[in-house]
């Protein structure tokens, strides 16, 4: 059994969330600036090249990449083999939210009440964790700050399965682009299919995790991936609506097993700014 203290998971978390509010993933820079050479629209072409100066000018000013600093998600994986001692791990972990949100400092974005008083917590806690139990002896922690714009926009649904792949893509793109520049496009796509209805979105989510631009291991659905980024990109929204050939950067496929009479399906909308980590310890 191989034992960690809370602290070092602790400084992890808060370390990585005080570095993806400034710093945005490499590959999604990389990505932006290729539109930027591609386009053709003269308004798209201004906002990318406002975006790519934020990217630029956050870390070097310590002002996070966008105000809407976002709610923390997180997804443990712990290994059957990994004892924590100190603190639990939800402790911890809004330890760390609570610590980054005052030092960055972070826009404090999360209220005590969902629907009647609504008071602002203070300090971005509670984080929102999903712990997953695997093999081995190591903690494998996928950290998202999870701005409110993109996540209001996204949308599930329990379609039929005799729809197949092509309702499923029209379904995506209808629900994209009905959403038009509200979830700050471009945007990375998380599409969460089968599971259930809970199990969806959560596919969706981690959907948005997998490593920026990589192909589904399975043909079938990397051709789906494609095909959604392709179609909703030539349909015109484009870059903060203002049209063009960009609204979608990648598109990420998870699938898992579900009922026989069910077809679930779950997007996740990710902003351009991206901010997610993988701490392994």
């Amino acid at each position: 059994m191989r034992e960690i203290s809370s602290g070092t998971i602790q400084e992890a978390v808060y370390r990585a969330i005080s570095r993806m509010s400034y710093h945005c993933d490499s590959k999604v820079t990389l990505a932006l600036s290729e539109a930027l050479n591609t386009e053709t629209n003269e308004l798209a072409r201004d906002a990318l090249q406002s975006i790519l100066q934020n990217h630029k000018l956050s870390p070097e000013t310590s002002i996070p990449l966008c105000q809407d600093t976002g709610s923390t998600v997180v997804f443990a994986e712990i290994g059957a083999h990994f004892h924590l001692t100190g603190q639990s791990l939800p402790e911890l972990i809004n330890a760390a939210v609570r610590r980054a949100q005052k030092d960055c400092p972070l826009r404090a974005s999360t209220v005590a009440d969902p629907l009647f008083e609504r008071n602002n917590r203070g300090d971005n806690t509670p984080a929102i964790i999903h712990i997953e139990y695997v093999e081995g002896d190591k903690i494998r922690l996928l950290i998202a700050q999870k701005g409110g714009g993109a996540e209001n926009m996204s949308f599930m649904k329990m379609l039929s399965p005799a729809l197949g792949a092509e309702g499923i893509i029209d379904f995506v793109c209808e629900g994209v682009l009905a959403a038009g520049s509200r979830p700050c496009p471009p945007l990375i796509l998380g599409i969460g299919i089968g599971s259930n209805f809970e199990g969806a979105p959560l596919l969706a989510k981690k959907a948005l995790f997998e490593p920026f631009g990589r192909a589904h291991p399975d043909l079938r659905y990397r051709q789906m991936e494609s095909e959604i980024t392709k179609r909703i990109n030539t349909l015109g929204c484009g870059v903060q609506g203002f049209g063009g050939s960009c609204t979608v950067l990648a598109t990420h496929i998870l699938q898992a097993p579900c009922h026989i009479a069910s077809l679930p399906v779950a997007v996740n909308l990710q902003c351009h700014a991206h901010r997610h980590s993988e701490v392994i310890i």
